[in-house]
């Protein structure tokens, strides 16, 4: 497979030339890229050029859409977990192809990824004012969702925490409580990298309740090291500090590049590391994240073996992400793409020039470009 872009085709047209603006005009040069047979087209000249234009951000009337923010009942008694809903206030038909879920990593809260505003304008906006139902949710020790007792003791006193089975049922919690609140029996899932693997051990366990599946930036077998384990014991959670959480980003560019500007870091780590309420008022700050996560990459995904079976997986399926990402490298979609025997359609897009991080770098419009025509290609109307 080329290393630069993959596509599906069977746009509708329709959809293209009435809602150009919140596509963007870069995904359209992507897409007369593709159909002109040019496998391995790569749009990144088209998107600077047009950067100024903002096509995606003009077409979003902040006013015209509504938030709403929940604490529903997590997966086991004593947990809650943080909901945030946005939506076109005039939205009044809710559908299984227009709700969304959306679930975080392993070290940061769904809010400072998917609904970071930055030059005004998120992803969960985007999403938002193309008529979609938009939720993210925060898994137990992350954003203001619950953290476990043993976030409150010493890491070092408890074993690690909260892995993909135990993320999963709160996953599946979340999803019951968006799917009653809607009164629809399935919703689209959509997770990002750890999130991956919560959102697909969910599709695989509850097949009758997804519309669609997004896995962007997803998780497979691992060849490389993974950047979120330091080595050593580990304890029920670790702490991450700016400085690493710049670190991690920067891994993976080539020399000389930057996709993030530093007044976009900044509005970044300010907000997820105020989402700690004990890191924030640290020096220096920190967010703690749960460790089950890296044990479980340890036992499971650096030795071969992986916490869920892909052909169990039977709805249609988007994985995407960017070419220079070092925390999940392109070989993990790569192999995961041919195991999804059983999905259908199934689609697999490498972005080019972005990193693991692409939603908050300067290309990131191509990422929601290529989520929102997939999930407009589910719709029925």
């Amino acid at each position: 497979m080329s290393r630069n872009i993959f596509w599906g085709v069977g746009m509708n047209w329709r959809f293209w030339f009435g809602f150009r603006s919140k596509l963007g005009i870069s995904s359209l040069l992507f897409l007369l890229g593709s159909l002109s047979g040019c496998s391995t087209f790569s749009a990144q000249s088209q998107v600077d050029s047009l950067t100024s234009l903002s096509p995606a951000k003009a077409s979003v009337d902040l006013a015209s859409i509504s938030e709403e923010s929940f604490m529903v009942p997590g997966g086991d008694p004593g947990i809650s977990l943080y909901i945030r809903n946005k939506r076109l206030k005039t939205l009044g038909s809710y559908r299984p192809d227009n709700v969304v879920l959306f679930v975080h990593g392993a070290t940061y809260p769904s809010e400072t990824g998917f609904d970071l505003r930055l030059d005004g304008v998120s992803w969960m906006d985007v999403l938002a004012a193309a008529g979609f139902d938009v939720y993210m949710v925060d898994i137990r020790g992350y954003g203001p969702s619950t953290r476990p007792p043993e976030m409150s003791q010493p890491a070092s006193q408890n074993p690690p925490i909260v892995n993909s089975d135990v993320a999963a049922r709160d996953y599946a919690a979340a999803a019951d409580w968006v799917r009653s609140r809607r009164s629809i029996p399935r919703l689209i899932v959509m997770g990002h990298s750890w999130g991956t693997v919560i959102s697909s051990v969910y599709t695989t366990r509850h097949p009758d309740k997804v519309q669609r599946l997004v896995l962007y930036a997803p998780v497979w077998l691992r060849q490389t090291p993974s950047l979120t384990d330091a080595g050593g014991s580990l304890g029920a959670y670790r702490q991450v500090t700016v400085a690493q959480a710049k670190a991690r980003k920067d891994a993976g560019l080539r020399p000389g590049v930057q996709l993030q500007s530093d007044a976009w870091f900044e509005i970044w780590s300010r907000e997820t590391f105020s989402s700690d309420p004990v890191g924030r008022l640290a020096d220096p700050k920190f967010v703690r994240a749960p460790n089950g996560v890296v044990e479980e990459g340890r036992n499971t995904w650096n030795k071969g073996t992986p916490v869920y079976d892909p052909a169990l997986i039977k709805v249609p399926t988007l994985l995407v992400l960017a070419e220079w990402d070092a925390d999940t490298p392109p070989y993990m979609a790569q192999t995961l793409f041919t195991l999804l025997t059983n999905s259908h359609p199934k689609k697999l897009t490498i972005l080019s020039q972005g990193t693991h991080g692409i939603m908050n770098e300067t290309n990131r419009f191509a990422l929601f470009d290529e989520v929102q025509r997939f999930l407009m290609d589910g719709r029925t109307n």
